[in-house]
């Protein structure tokens, strides 16, 4: 796709101004930090309108507005079954059962949690499950916008890379939470606008002037398979949708990301209302990116080498609204970067560093952002495809953490070791899976083969059976010496 010249005069200078506005407010941020609570949790003084903004701005990145896009235009729109059908079910999901009883518990991080709950043993290995399942979701977008940038300026992909990393790293470093909660709202109103723009002029150009026929002829003239949601031709399709959709529903629950903005709420109404907000703001705009990618088919039938949403605003918005709306579209996907690299950079801070020796409190938390994003920036080098990646970082904490979560959240367990194996046999099952490149669970034993069962649910399910089978005897162990003597 050729890019006129004057478009990209403006798009980078506009890009320069935007970037100065962000660092501005990274550096009035700073101000606000004066201990490790505001730096990780915003002094648990997050609004309402703050909370549910920057917990949207989190989610809504590079997945939904890039690759989710691109596969609802290759594959339909049961490919958003992770994205942001999945995404967007987590946070409603997260309102109703989660937010209220994690707040109470004033908490930093998750492993916190898995301390108060199972043990030392199990904060450990709960936080070295969860800081590498960040590195595929930050790693997808780094790729996405160095793509973007590659797109539009032409710019090396490895060089856009380092760019993208150092910029989202940077306003990260200087205030932390406060910093990454004030510039996600700005970002996320700007998503907001520019999703509505593109998504109203496209419609007219498809209707011929009437947007609403435009909706129409999307319905009408795109093929059958691809307006299905929920595919149901066979039990394979069907389960394997499923498999995919839990990932994105449950995979984040135990998310860092998550539970950093429900811990930042300055009440547990303010949490669970901010949840359950975004929720429903995920879905709706969430929608926007996908009915954009079927009108594509429609609008560009033969071209599915280039990503589809800027495609369309290069095409059919006037050059200044256009640099408007890949200013956006960059915002999206720097709001979840900088949410992305503070979530591991919180745990390896608070959970993982202080086993090693005593450091500064904000020292180790901007050592651990640096880490954090030099390892994420090395697995985006490697090139996978951001939707892989994308979906390997929900899988990850899924099968590793989200059993013991939820019964330590709604149980008084007897014993830490069932939560540890639990997690240990989770992610085992997952990396044997991931080391032999295998999709499906089993997926070379005879009549399994033919079933394809997802790994997302087996090994979720093999986890919380281990936790069953070990906390069984420990139980009645424990209750029989509490027992008194006759």
């Amino acid at each position: 796709m050729q890019i006129d010249p004057s478009l990209q005069w403006l798009l980078a200078i506009t890009l320069v101004v935007y970037l100065v506005a962000m660092y501005a407010i990274g550096w009035y941020a700073q101000r606000q930090v004066h201990d490790a609570e505001d730096f990780l949790v915003a002094g648990r003084k997050l609004p309402l309108s703050l909370a549910w903004m920057t917990l949207l701005a989190t989610w809504f990145g590079a997945g939904t507005m890039l690759t989710a896009a691109d596969e609802v235009r290759s594959d339909g729109l049961s490919a958003a079954a992770l994205d942001p059908f999945g995404a967007g079910f987590c946070l409603l999901i997260a309102g109703l059962f989660v937010a209220g009883p994690m707040w109470r518990m004033k908490l930093l991080t998750v492993p916190d949690f898995f301390r108060r709950k199972f043990g030392s043993k199990a904060e450990l290995l709960s936080s070295l499950i969860l800081v590498p399942s960040y590195f595929g979701w930050i790693a997808a977008q780094f790729t996405a916008l160095a793509e973007v940038l590659n797109l539009f300026f032409g710019i090396p992909f490895g060089w856009g890379l380092v760019i993208v990393a150092i910029i989202g790293t940077g306003y990260t470093l200087m205030g932390g939470m406060w910093s990454v909660t004030l510039t996600d709202a700005v970002q996320i109103s700007l998503v907001l606008i520019g999703l509505l723009v593109l998504g109203v002029v496209v419609l007219w150009e498809l209707g011929d002037g009437n947007a609403w026929t435009g909706l129409t002829r999307v319905q009408k003239d795109s093929a059958p398979e691809m307006l299905t949601i929920i595919p149901t031709e066979s039990f394979a399709s069907l389960i394997g949708w499923i498999g995919v959709f839990a990932i994105g529903a449950l995979g984040n629950l135990p998310g860092q990301d998550l539970m950093q903005r429900v811990f930042a709420a300055k009440s547990e109404r303010t949490a669970k209302w901010a949840c359950l907000i975004a929720g429903v703001m995920y879905l709706l705009f969430g929608a926007i990116p996908l009915l954009l990618a079927l009108a594509g088919n429609l609008l560009f039938p033969e071209d599915m080498n280039t990503k589809i949403l800027p495609a369309l605003a290069h095409a059919f918005l006037h050059p200044v609204v256009a640099v408007i709306f890949l200013v956006a579209l960059l915002s999206a996907i720097l709001s979840t970067i900088d949410s992305a690299i503070l979530s591991p950079a919180s745990v390896l801070a608070q959970n993982v560093f202080p086993r090693i020796g005593k450091i500064d409190t904000l020292t180790s938390n901007r050592v651990a952002v640096l880490l954090v994003a030099i390892c994420s920036l090395v697995l985006a080098f490697f090139g996978e495809s951001a939707y892989a990646l994308l979906e390997e970082a929900y899988l990850l904490t899924m099968v590793g953490l989200f059993v013991p979560m939820m019964i330590g959240l709604y149980s008084k367990p007897a014993s830490g070791r069932a939560a540890n194996v639990s997690m240990l046999v989770g992610t085992g099952i997952w990396a044997i899976h991931f080391a032999m490149n295998w999709e499906t669970f089993l997926p070379t034993v005879g009549w399994l083969e033919t079933l394809q069962l997802p790994l997302s649910l087996m090994a979720t399910a093999c986890a919380a059976l281990a936790y069953f089978c070990w906390q069984w005897p420990w139980r009645i162990e424990w209750t029989r010496e509490s027992e008194p003597e006759a």
